[in-house]
C-alpha cells in the first residue's frame, strides 16, 4: 500500500524528481501510519492481497483456459452428426466459505461455453449443461481448487 501511495503521488504531480520523490515517500508513510492506526490495517493485509493478486491473476488464466476448451468441445458437438446431445441439469454443494468465492465459481461456469449457472442458493448450485459429459467433475473443477486456494 505504502508503494501505491507513492506511485500515486509520482503521477499526480506529472513529473519525477528528487524533491517530488521524497515528499511522495513523506507523504505516503504519514498515510499508511494513519490507516495503520486508526482504520486497523495491518503489513499483513498488503500481503494477503498480493498473495490474492498473484492467484487471481492465474485463475483468469486458467479460466481463458478452459473457455477455449470448452469452445473446441462445443463445436465438436455441433458438427459432429454421429453424437445426440444429452442436456442435462445438475445439482451440487461446494464448501467454499465466501460469498464471492461463490459468485466467482458461479460466473465461471456460466461463462464456460456449454454450462449456464441456473441458481446458486447459499452452498447449493444448479447448472444447466449441454451434455452430459460436461457435468462430469463440476464439483471438483480447477475453478473450486483455486478458490479454495484463495480463501486459504
Amino acid at each position: 500500500m505504502f508503494l501505491l501511495y507513492v506511485v500515486f503521488w509520482i503521477i499526480l504531480n506529472g513529473k519525477i524528481t528528487l524533491e517530488i520523490i521524497l515528499f511522495g515517500f513523506g507523504i505516503a508513510a504519514a498515510l499508511y501510519w494513519f490507516i495503520c492506526k486508526y482504520m486497523n490495517y495491518n503489513p499483513k493485509t498488503d500481503l494477503k492481497i498480493l498473495k490474492n493478486l498473484i492467484f487471481g491473476l492465474g485463475y483468469i488464466g486458467v479460466l481463458i483456459w478452459e473457455i477455449v476448451k470448452a469452445n473446441l468441445v462445443v463445436i465438436k458437438l455441433i458438427y459432429t452428426q454421429k453424437y445426440e446431445v444429452e442436456p442435462v441439469v445438475v445439482t451440487f454443494r461446494t464448501d467454499l466459505k465466501s460469498e464471492t468465492a461463490r459468485f466467482v465459481l458461479a460466473n465461471s461456469i456460466t461463462l464456460t461455453p456449454g454450462t449456464i449457472t441456473v441458481t446458486m442458493e447459499g452452498n447449493e448450485f444448479c447448472v444447466h449443461c449441454l451434455d452430459r459429459e460436461m457435468a462430469d467433475g463440476l464439483k471438483d473443477s480447477i475453478f473450486v481448487h483455486l478458490l479454495r486456494k484463495m480463501e486459504a
